[in-house]
């Protein structure tokens, strides 16, 4: 969230952000876009009896701020279908692993236990169905002798700040479009 924030500075960015929006109260991308002033909300997805009665929340606040494109970043909650058809081909994620390898929680862990030697991070379109949507950018980093979780992740962090905005800014040109 961060770097797409940093990138939208540039006057020359095609995208700017509009809002950002957690289910946590204390997420520190609140408090980083505060500074930024960009507007913010949240809304503690335990207070809704259901997902639907959260994602109807959202709606709410993303009615007022009019988004072109949802960009999660660290969003840990999956949507409905309904949701996620309503914002499909508009509505992206990043992901710190090469989908369609290493779906879900732990990547990096997983990776190391697959004994890959290459692992990364993909942006791709939200769907229905977790981590399975159409790719739009990956980026791959080493694995290394003697590499961890914590320090294989430090790499493919650095990964995901580097495409995430490359990503937003092909997707608002009009360069990348969901097929499906």
């Amino acid at each position: 969230m961060s770097a797409l924030i940093e990138a939208a500075r540039d006057p020359d960015y095609p995208a700017q952000i509009v809002g950002v929006f957690s289910n946590k109260p204390d997420a520190p991308g609140l408090a980083a876009a505060a500074t930024y002033n960009i507007p913010t909300a949240w809304r503690w997805h335990k207070d809704y009896p259901s997902r639907i009665g959260f994602e109807l929340a959202i709606g709410d606040v993303l009615r007022l701020w009019r988004p072109d494109y949802i960009c999660l970043a660290g969003f840990m909650r999956l949507f409905t279908p309904e949701f996620t058809k309503k914002w499909q081909g508009r509505m992206i994620n990043i992901h710190p692993s090469l989908l369609p390898l290493h779906k879900g929680l732990h990547t990096h862990e997983q990776a190391l236990a697959d004994g890959v030697t290459e692992h990364g991070c993909t942006v791709h379109f939200v769907t229905a169905g977790m981590d399975e949507g159409q790719i739009i950018a990956q980026a791959r980093v080493p694995v290394l002798p003697g590499d961890t979780a914590e320090t294989l992740g430090a790499r493919v962090l650095a990964e995901e700040h580097r495409i995430y905005p490359e990503a937003l800014a092909r997707l608002a040109r009009g360069e990348v479009t969901f097929e499906g």
